[in-house]
């Protein structure tokens, strides 16, 4: 790895009461560090699938590129988040065939879906965890005195004006109040304490 990369793993799921967006938090392996990626309905459900062990007749997107990479002799090493450029998050799958390694460009949601299906390794840039990552305990005290820290919208950007400011920000609140639940919450299950 050329870029200095922090381990993560898939911490949970929400979903965001206002918007109905899911957002991925990833947590730094041995730190209480975490980081949040806004994925689409169809994405967040590929990855929760893949975590929750759930059977499908036919093989989802995620499934064939699986068996692809398997039927060519390829083998995926890891994923990884490399940049956050304009409320952007950028992805990179590390693929290994006949000794060469290759990136492959990709949106973090399927590097993460891929991830959780060939049982790999997820890394974060160092930069984008300094840039984007939530340590609880010291962004709730920004949150009680001073503004409350933007997250990125998405792995795909958008324009952060108004109402949906006030939404991100909303779940922002939602999703430090619920750190301690912890857990892989599929998509749709919500319960009293969450979002």
């Amino acid at each position: 790895m050329s870029v200095d990369m922090v381990e993560v793993t898939i911490d949970s799921i929400r979903v965001g009461l206002m918007s109905q967006q899911r957002v991925v938090i990833l947590r730094e392996v041995g730190a209480d560090r975490y980081l949040a990626i806004w994925v689409d309905p169809y994405m967040a459900e590929q990855i929760t699938f893949a975590l929750q062990d759930v059977e499908v007749a036919r093989p989802m997107s995620h499934d064939l590129i699986k068996n692809m990479l398997n039927q060519m002799g390829a083998r995926v090493v890891r994923v990884e988040v490399i940049e956050l450029k304009d409320d952007v998050f950028y992805g990179n799958i590390v693929v290994e065939h006949e000794g060469e390694m290759m990136d492959i460009d990709s949106r973090p949601s399927d590097a993460l879906a891929l991830a959780v299906r060939v049982n790999v390794p997820i890394f974060v840039a160092r930069a984008v965890m300094e840039e984007a990552g939530i340590t609880p305990e010291e962004d709730m005290g920004e949150q009680e005195g001073e503004s409350a820290p933007e997250m990125p919208l998405s792995e795909n950007g958008g324009d952060g004006e108004g109402e949906e400011d006030e939404e991100r920000l909303s779940v922002f609140e939602d999703f430090l109040d619920n750190l301690e639940l912890g857990g892989k919450d599929a998509p749709g299950e919500e319960d009293d304490d969450e979002d």
